[in-house]
């Protein structure tokens, strides 16, 4: 049963999340955490930074593991296949009509009018990691965050290689918080 929910769950999250993985955190995070109660909003946040420190797209990442932690090596590839699915199925078909379709003006004005829907579903995944529904839940901003941040996007805005940027974290985040 666990595995049938598995897919359905991260079923709805392919067919429904639009504009990539960032885009689709909240939308992960409301059906895995609010409606399903798998993982805690905290153990969620740590699930979205390992998913972003491995290789691959955030969502199938965090499709794996929050499949495994659910339902073990089948349910991680439940999830994952089923995370997958919509979009390989979707650009299947639409790779047939699209060199007919890129030119039309309704085609354009979609394309157009999601632009600001993925920047807000981005933003409020941000704003969900931050400000965790569940009070009980503490999240994982603190002041140190703060200045982590401060010196990643300062260090990003200087052009400062992003694979440097996730081991110099990485050391940061063990010098401040497991020490």
């Amino acid at each position: 049963m666990i595995y049938l929910q598995l897919f359905l769950s991260y079923l709805k999250i392919g067919f429904f999340g639009f504009g990539g993985g960032y885009a689709m955190l909240s939308l992960i995070q409301n059906e895995i955490v609010e409606q399903q109660g798998w993982i805690t909003a905290s153990q969620f946040a740590d699930i979205v930074a390992i998913s972003q420190m491995t290789p691959g797209p955030i969502a199938i990442n965090s499709a794996t593991y929050i499949g495994y932690t659910v339902g073990g090596f089948w349910g991680s590839v439940v999830a994952t296949f089923a995370v997958c699915l919509p979009a390989l199925t979707v650009m299947l078909a639409l790779t047939k009509f699209f060199l007919k379709l890129k030119d039309n003006r309704y085609v354009h004005g979609v394309l157009t009018g999601m632009k600001p829907i993925v920047v807000g579903m981005i933003v409020a995944a941000a704003l969900l990691l931050i400000f965790p529904k569940q009070s009980a839940d503490r999240t994982f901003i603190d002041h140190w965050s703060w200045i982590l941040f401060g010196l990643t996007l300062y260090a990003s805005y200087k052009k400062v290689n992003p694979i440097l940027l996730i081991v110099l974290s990485a050391v940061a985040g063990i010098v401040i918080y497991a020490l």
